[in-house]
């Protein structure tokens, strides 16, 4: 369609302006990765109930990421397809990060989770479709590169944030009337002021591109409502392309393995470093301050592999890497048990973090392109897939 083949070449600040809006949603996540598990066990809750309670993630990417796609393809709001699905879905987060901290009782953290991690999905969906929209498709490698940059960047801060707020004099521990830990409600309030600015900043300066006359009476025209956005993501699983079909077997276990590694990080530390499983125990919030440390190395080293495995990539295949790289996780996570010196603990994250490197670059980009059928000028077909990373 011409509207697709005369969008104007960005430059390098754009590029970059039009993704800085995936440092919040991303920081969002890493909160939610190093604090999940510690704030529900200050709350009451046990190692055995975590899993139950961590389910608000896979569940709400498995049903809202989809739906709100479909639906955003044929969303003609004056603001555009895509905005008002940023704009809405990052207010709500920044609200539900911001009451996350002061959460009364486990049921309320419980439910905020779940309305969150929904507002996150809102928000990131339609935000991949928003950047091969708004770029030519030559330039496709460099957006989702810069996407990358900041996913890397911003969960690495936000696993750090705890640990430096520390640094700058603040009590470790210090809590609120709750039992968690002033600096993790502050953290919290850092990820609520840059969830919503710097999605705002991106709409901001890189604003979405008008849809012809033509294009808008198509869509206004397609079927709309629940009904037909199921419709469209059935037939995307009908219709669902060999190699998708291949991946979502590796897919399913690896990030079974990283979900694990989130749930019961903080636990393990404070048992195997600090001798203790009661989450009000000095040592216990110790060990939630430690895996924001060595969450944030193991994202340094994911946001370095990620560039540092095209070469290997292109001389030994995508296929072999990946697989090198999480069995270098599977080691690491099989040694976490063990260790007992929180020195030697950053050795297992150089493992971790070359997995985690390697599941971003093809998450970023190979699935949105595998997974996509052939509708044009649709969010499922506006992403390819960018040679730059291992598909």
């Amino acid at each position: 369609m011409s509207f697709m083949m005369d969008k104007p070449r960005l430059s390098a600040s754009q590029i970059v302006n039009m993704n800085v809006g995936f440092l919040g949603i991303q920081f969002s996540f890493g909160l939610q990765q190093a604090n999940m598990s510690p704030i529900y066990q200050m709350l009451g809750a046990e190692g055995k109930d975590l899993p139950y309670l961590w389910l608000a993630g896979p569940i709400t990417g498995l049903l809202v990421q989809p739906f709100i796609g479909a639906m955003s393809d044929r969303t003609t709001h004056r603001l555009g397809r895509r905005t008002p699905y940023f704009l809405i879905g990052a207010l709500i987060c920044s609200l539900g990060l911001l009451l996350m901290p002061f959460s009364p009782a486990l049921w309320f953290a419980a439910g905020l989770l779940w309305i969150l991690d929904a507002a996150n999905n809102v928000t990131m969906e339609p935000y991949r479709a928003y950047v091969s929209d708004r770029l030519r498709e030559e330039q496709h490698a460099s957006g989702f590169l810069t996407q990358a940059s900041f996913t890397g960047l911003a969960q690495t801060l936000a696993y750090l944030t705890p640990s430096l707020l520390v640094a700058f004099g603040m009590n470790k521990d210090a809590l609120g009337a709750n039992g968690i830990p002033v600096v993790t409600t502050l953290a919290f309030g850092v990820g609520a002021l840059l969830s919503f600015t710097t999605v705002w900043w991106s709409i901001r300066k890189v604003p979405e591109l008008p849809l012809p006359a033509d294009e808008i009476a198509r869509l206004r025209a397609l079927p709309r409502g629940v009904g037909p956005a199921l419709a469209e993501i059935w037939a995307a699983l009908r219709d669902m392309p060999l190699t998708m079909r291949r991946l979502w077997w590796m897919a399913l276990f690896q990030w079974y393995g990283m979900m694990c590694y989130w749930i019961y990080i903080v636990p393990t530390l404070a048992a195997t470093v600090f001798g203790t499983d009661d989450p009000h125990a000095a040592g216990f919030r110790d060990a939630a301050l430690l895996n924001g440390q060595v969450g944030g190395f193991y994202n340094a080293v994911a946001f370095v592999a990620a560039f540092a495995m095209l070469p290997f990539t292109r001389r030994f295949g995508a296929k072999w890497v990946h697989a090198f790289a999480l069995a270098c996780a599977a080691a690491g996570m099989w040694a976490l048990p063990g260790i007992h010196d929180r020195s030697w603990l950053f050795l297992p994250m150089v493992g971790i973090g070359l997995a985690w490197g390697s599941i971003m670059g093809n998450r970023m980009c190979c699935w949105p392109a595998a997974s996509r059928p052939s509708a044009p000028g649709s969010t499922w077909a506006s992403s390819t897939c960018s040679s730059s990373f291992p598909c």
